[in-house]
């Protein structure tokens, strides 16, 4: 006689098919640079490489010592990134405001997101820039 009704083995089958959907789409918390934060001379550009890929909703999160004067700018666009052009950037996070649990910034869109610091030279030959294009959770 044929059940019309879920067997033990389909309901088992059904918790770990939606558990593992909730996985795949929970946002997640990502520290700029891992264990070296957010500092001069470490090559953002090889860690992103490396940590990718990057989702939408995920949040980056930028350490760094107060004492040191970093601080996070979005660049408008690539070439702004690549000759380190503050001119039309927008400051997201001031030298201040990085230590503790750091500046968190939500990957809000898809899109391309440039970042850099514009204290000194911590974007020319400091190494301090960053390009994060998330991707859409499926």
């Amino acid at each position: 006689m044929a059940s019309s009704g879920f067997n033990a083995q389909q309901i088992i089958l059904s918790v770990v098919i939606a558990a593992s959907l909730l996985t795949l789409t929970q946002a997640a918390t990502i520290v700029v640079g891992g264990s070296e934060n957010w500092r001069y001379g470490y090559n953002y550009t090889e860690w992103a490489i490396n940590t990718a890929p990057f989702y939408f909703k995920d949040t980056l999160v930028f350490k760094y010592d107060n004492a040191t004067a970093h601080s996070v700018y979005m660049l408008p666009n690539l070439w702004s990134y690549l000759v380190c052009d503050f001119s039309q950037a927008k400051l997201l996070s001031n030298p201040a405001e990085g230590g503790g649990d750091g500046f968190e910034f939500v990957l809000n869109q898809w899109r391309v997101f440039y970042f850099a610091s514009g204290e000194g030279n911590d974007c020319e030959d400091g190494l301090m820039k960053l390009v994060v294009v998330p991707w859409p959770r499926f």
